[in-house]
């Protein structure tokens, strides 16, 4: 009896220490870390030159020697290179005073495209004539199987449909043969400006040694004999079609760039000539470009992408068009400002090479958010993870900011433009 009461007092002692040692007051609860933001990167934003690419495919062709040939005698205003001197493709050897033909080059260029016009809109006039009146044909025959239309009306629009077919071939032969003349024009032209451009510059078609320089300040070039030669051994081009859209852009002189797959290259090539009349199956123009002479590997057959920088933009605001969101009609991005995101409608222009031009919204020397921008709305506090400087806190106030002054919030949603 006494060993049981002793037990009892010990599991007292110990329940009393127990309560006592939880009795000492409740422990405060612990403070939730804070969020630590959103993490993204960023990049500064700053000016650049931007442009738009044109990609075509072409073949390559060999050429040894290029002959300069005007065939129009024409005054020379200035000469810039002399036999024996080395030349690069592009360079200008000399300026002839062709107002009077480039004039009529261009005039020729609007009779051809107008004659081309005039062709296609009188050709879709006729097939909706005789497409109607062929099927006339055909529901008065029915109607005759049932007799309600005479043999005469069947005549009768049978011979008026023999008519139209004839009115339209006289009509279309003769437009066809306008347009051949406007297009001869051209071509002949075509030839006489082949390495001029728009501003009577006789540009070398080729890198080379210049063999032969006939062209003399003052003095007047011959149509019968070559204005120059270059002797480019082993010289290399591409020729490419391009549409009507691309060709008013480009220009004898102009560079692009050119990649040949088969040999693993890309290097930069200047254009020779453009032709301004197409083709009139493909109703594509010609273009040939001079590809450098020390470019080893390069086959005559091979194909080659050509690549053309057009709509050029200099000292623009440019950001990676990934960095731009869309909303509807609204394009959008996210800078970073007191670490925190701020939502920022912009304008957008040219768009190439992964990159947009931004025409209103952002100003040099802003963090732009270029990951992790698809995850923001406006005011979110944000962790630069790589990119920019060490982001302020979230909660610090907006440096120019009026009282209740906010950006439309961001939602969240992404599209690249």
């Amino acid at each position: 009896m006494m060993h049981k009461k002793i037990l009892a007092a010990g599991l007292a002692a110990v329940l009393a220490l127990s309560l006592a040692a939880c009795g000492g007051g409740e422990e405060a609860p612990q403070e939730e870390p804070a969020s630590p933001g959103v993490a993204v990167q960023v990049q500064e934003i700053g000016a650049d030159t931007i442009y738009t690419e044109n990609t075509v495919s072409g073949q390559l062709s060999a050429e040894d020697e290029s002959t300069i040939m005007v065939a129009v005698s024409a005054k020379c205003t200035a000469v810039y290179a002399e036999a024996g001197d080395e030349v690069k493709a592009g360079d200008v050897l000399c300026t002839l005073d062709l107002g009077s033909t480039l004039s009529s080059y261009n005039a020729a260029g609007i009779s051809y495209r107008s004659s081309v016009q005039s062709y296609n809109d009188q050709a879709a006039v006729f097939e909706k004539q005789v497409a109607l009146m062929e099927k006339n044909v055909r529901d008065l025959k029915e109607l005759f199987e049932i007799g309600a239309a005479s043999q005469m009306e069947i005549d009768q629009a049978e011979l008026q449909l023999q008519t139209t077919i004839a009115q339209r071939n006289s009509t279309l032969s003769q437009l066809e043969a306008g347009m051949q003349s406007a297009l001869s024009n051209v071509e002949q032209l075509d030839t006489v400006l082949e390495n001029v451009d728009a501003r009577g510059n006789v540009v070398a078609p080729a890198g080379g040694t210049l063999v032969t320089m006939n062209a003399t300040e003052g003095g007047f070039t011959s149509s019968t004999m070559p204005l120059a030669v270059i002797d480019g051994a082993d010289q290399m081009k591409a020729v490419v079609q391009v549409s009507e859209a691309l060709v008013p852009k480009l220009s004898a002189g102009d560079t692009a760039d050119v990649s040949v797959s088969a040999v693993n290259q890309s290097f930069e090539a200047t254009i020779r000539s453009v032709e301004r009349a197409a083709n009139l199956q493909t109703r594509l123009y010609t273009v040939t470009l001079t590809l450098p002479s020390d470019t080893d590997g390069l086959l005559a057959g091979m194909f080659a992408d050509v690549t053309f920088h057009t709509d050029v933009s200099e000292d623009a605001i440019v950001v990676p068009t990934e960095a731009v969101l869309t909303r509807g009609e609204t394009r959008y991005v996210f800078v970073v400002e007191n670490g925190a995101a701020k939502y920022v409608e912009v304008a957008t222009g040219l768009t190439g090479n992964g990159m947009t031009e931004i025409l209103t919204g952002l100003t040099a020397g802003q963090q732009l958010v270029t990951v992790g921008q698809a995850y923001l709305n406006d005011g979110d506090p944000v962790r630069i993870v790589s990119g920019g400087d060490a982001p302020a806190p979230a909660d610090a106030p907006e440096e120019g900011a009026g009282p209740g002054e906010s950006a439309a919030p961001g939602d969240g949603a992404s599209g690249e433009e």
